[in-house]
C-alpha cells in the first residue's frame, strides 16, 4: 500500500470546525488515535501531515510508531497575514517574523516547513480559485529562507502562474496544483518535483449536493486531463489525498486518491518513486 503523502491529523472529513473545536482546550489525544487507527487498518504505514495550528500533528508523530506508522510532520503551516492559511497554521507580517516562524517550527520537532502561497478553489465556479496567491519574490523568499536553515519545503499551491512562480524557486514538493498549464506541467516533470495532485477532495464532492454537480465535475476533469499530461511526461506524481478534509476520512481517502490517481493513468513506479523521494527529502536534515 503506498503511504498517505498529505493528510491533516487535525481533521475528520466530516465536519472542520466540529473536529478543531475537540482540540480547543488541548489536543484530544483519544481522536488521534482514532485516526491513526482509521490509518493503520487501511494498511498506512507511512504519513507526511500538513500541519495545524494546535499542535494535533506534533502528538500523532509521537504516538505513530505505536501503529507502526512513520510520521513527518511541519507541526503548523506558515502564511502571510491577510491570505489563506488560519486553517492550518501560523502568520506572519514581516520577513523577520517569517524566519522566526521557521526556528520556531525547528525548535518544535517540524521535519519540514509546510507554506501557502495561494488561495483555495472556489468550489462552485470550476476554473477559479478564492485568491490569486503571493508575489514571485514572496515565494522566493520563502523557500530559500527555509533550505538556509536546512529545511525543505511543500508548498500549498494552486494557479498557473503561482505553482510556476513556487518550481521556479525551488520548492521540494508542490501540493493541489490545480490549472497547471502544459509549460508549468513540462517544467513540473524537467525538474522533477514531486506533485500531489489531491484528487479526492473535489472528487468526492460528486453526488453530495453541496456544490454545483457540473462545477464539481469540471474541476475533477481539468485536474485529470493534467495529471494525464504530466504522467505522459514522467513527472513525479504521487499519491496525497488530503486526508481529513470534507468527505476524505483518513484510511479511506488515501485508498480514494490511490484509485483516481489509477485513472489518471499514473504508473504504480511513478506513485512510488515521489514518496520515496518524500522520504528521502523530507526527513529534518535532509536538505
Amino acid at each position: 500500500m503506498p503511504g498517505e503523502c498529505h493528510a491533516h491529523m487535525i481533521m475528520d472529513g466530516i465536519n472542520y470546525k466540529a473536529a478543531v473545536a475537540l482540540h480547543r482546550d488541548g489536543v484530544c489525544e483519544s481522536a488521534v488515535r482514532g485516526h491513526l487507527k482509521e490509518c493503520q487498518d487501511a494498511g498506512i504505514r507511512f504519513v507526511r501531515d500538513g500541519g495545524d495550528a494546535r499542535e494535533v500533528s506534533k502528538l500523532a508523530k509521537e504516538l505513530a510508531p505505536e501503529y507502526g506508522i512513520e510520521y513527518l510532520t511541519p507541526i503548523f503551516a506558515i502564511h502571510k497575514r491577510g491570505h489563506y492559511g488560519g486553517i492550518v497554521g501560523h502568520p506572519f507580517d514581516t520577513w523577520q517574523e517569517y524566519r522566526e516562524l521557521v526556528k520556531r517550527a525547528a525548535a518544535e520537532g517540524a521535519d519540514f516547513i509546510k507554506i501557502m502561497v495561494s488561495g483555495l478553489l472556489d468550489f462552485a465556479h470550476a476554473g477559479t480559485l478564492t485568491e490569486e496567491g503571493l508575489s514571485g519574490e514572496e515565494i522566493r523568499t520563502m523557500i530559500a529562507a527555509a533550505h538556509d536553515a536546512g529545511m525543505a519545503v511543500m508548498a500549498h499551491c494552486n494557479g498557473d502562474r503561482t505553482c510556476r512562480l513556487t518550481l521556479e524557486a525551488g520548492v521540494d514538493s508542490l501540493e493541489h496544483g490545480f490549472f497547471m498549464e502544459e509549460e508549468t506541467l513540462h517544467l513540473l516533470a524537467e525538474k522533477g518535483t514531486p506533485w500531489f495532485p489531491t484528487f479526492a477532495p473535489v472528487g468526492n464532492l460528486q453526488g453530495c449536493g453541496r456544490f454545483p454537480e457540473e462545477e464539481v465535475k469540471k474541476n475533477l476533469n481539468m485536474q485529470m486531463e493534467r495529471v494525464r499530461k504530466a504522467a505522459s511526461l514522467r513527472a513525479c506524481i504521487g499519491l496525497g489525498s488530503d486526508a481529513g478534509a470534507y468527505l476524505v476520512p483518513h484510511g479511506k481517502g488515501t485508498w480514494d486518491e490511490y484509485r483516481y490517481l489509477q485513472c489518471a493513468g499514473v504508473p504504480e513506479d511513478i506513485i512510488e518513486q515521489a514518496e520515496n523521494r518524500i522520504k528521502a527529502v523530507f526527513r529534518r536534515g535532509a536538505v
